[in-house]
């Protein structure tokens, strides 16, 4: 579009309270933004808006879109993969999926390649404070679904959306980050770092333009666009009041598959995942019950689950298998999949501590076990 169109846009988009239900009404009355800028008091009257919503359209933050405009044209010569882009509903490039639900977004800012919508993906969401079986679970299934074909969404949240997306870049796989504010920032700051890998590899979005705050009820919009661009939602781990069961909720509401990985009944993450799988989610212990299910939506797959392997089976049924020291592999069986204290694993095995202790170690720097607080120690189950 040229720069006057763009302009139009913007100013709408930056309209406080219009919301995109209301803006596509006014331009399905009017034609084009600038065509519903221009149209007046009594028009705007006549289409129902109120007086607060009057004002907004009369005096647009054109300071606003100025710095809207500047983002976009900021040079990304040194990281061409990196473009910025406006990808408005009537852009070709605006997802079918999201195009489809309730209030979908008058238009996303992008930072990445914006082709990544066209294709399939899985939402993979769950907890901020995940346990580290949570965080492995969500790397290893994000790797393993993205080496199959789908690409990862997730919100760059601390926790399992921060796992998700680096397991779907470590599989050198495809990944989208949704983001609660405008993309001249990165929230959380403390994944910079991993926002600029997927810019640079993947695709960064927001409904929201530039300077707007991670503002917490920003995070509701952003979970419906999370759920709304993906084939199904993935929840790794939850607990009973939590954001991703929003996201879980809003996909049910939306028409989407969802998946839920169990725990077990003493972790409170877990609790989340449990209420969602009573209530008609699809349990999940391996990436093929996921694709199983999402087959018919996704030729692809089918092909992925014929020549593909389970990757639980090419690890072998237990991380036991492949421990050959005895005191290891009895630590190992004892843990079960639990989170278990020190003195609770002497209670069961009967062993001299110091032998305990020298085995977790051991299993520990093999990535087999985790240590947690308060000497206590969870088995990684590989998925």
């Amino acid at each position: 579009m040229d720069q006057a169109q763009l302009r139009g846009w913007l100013a709408l988009i930056r309209v406080p309270g219009l919301g995109p239900g209301r803006a596509r009404r006014l331009l399905e009355r009017f034609g084009e933004p600038a065509a519903v800028l221009d149209a007046g008091v009594r028009a705007w009257q006549a289409a129902g808006l109120s007086e607060a919503l009057c004002k907004g359209l009369a005096q647009p933050d054109w300071a606003g879109v100025d710095l809207d405009l500047a983002w976009l044209a900021e040079s990304v010569s040194a990281a061409p993969a990196a473009a910025r882009s406006l990808i408005t509903f009537r852009d070709s490039r605006f997802p079918p999926l999201l195009a489809e639900i309730a209030q979908a977004p008058l238009a996303l800012f992008a930072m990445g390649d914006p082709d990544l919508l066209r294709l399939p993906q899985l939402a993979v969401v769950g907890a901020r404070t995940a346990s580290a079986q949570g965080m492995e679970n969500a790397q290893a299934f994000a790797a393993e679904l993205a080496r199959r074909g789908l690409t990862i969404t997730s919100g760059l949240a601390l926790g399992i959306d921060s796992a998700a997306h680096r397991g779907a870049l470590a599989a050198d796989g495809l990944t989208i980050a949704v983001c609660g504010n405008g993309l001249d920032r990165v929230y959380p700051a403390r994944n910079r770092e991993l926002a600029h890998a997927i810019a640079a590899r993947g695709l960064l979005l927001s409904e929201f333009p530039v300077g707007v705050p991670p503002l917490p009820e920003h995070f509701p919009r952003r979970n419906r666009i999370i759920s709304g661009l993906a084939l199904g939602v993935l929840v790794v781990e939850a607990a009973r009041k939590s954001g991703s069961l929003i996201t879980a909720r809003l996909a049910g509401e939306q028409g989407r598959e969802v998946f839920a990985i169990p725990g077990s009944i003493h972790n409170p993450l877990a609790r989340g995942s449990h209420a969602l799988i009573r209530e008609g989610a699809k349990l999940v212990e391996t990436v093929d019950d996921i694709l199983s299910e999402l087959a018919p939506q996704l030729p692809a797959a089918r092909a992925s689950l014929a020549a593909g392997t389970n990757p639980a089976e090419s690890n072998g049924e237990s991380a036991g298998e492949s421990v050959g020291d005895p005191d290891q592999t009895r630590v190992l069986q004892a843990l079960g999949f639990e989170t278990l204290a020190l003195d609770h694993l002497v209670g069961r095995l009967g062993l001299p501590v110091e032998r305990i202790s020298a085995a977790l170690l051991t299993l520990e720097l093999a990535g087999l076990v985790s240590a947690g607080p308060g000497d206590t120690f969870t088995r990684l189950q590989r998925t």
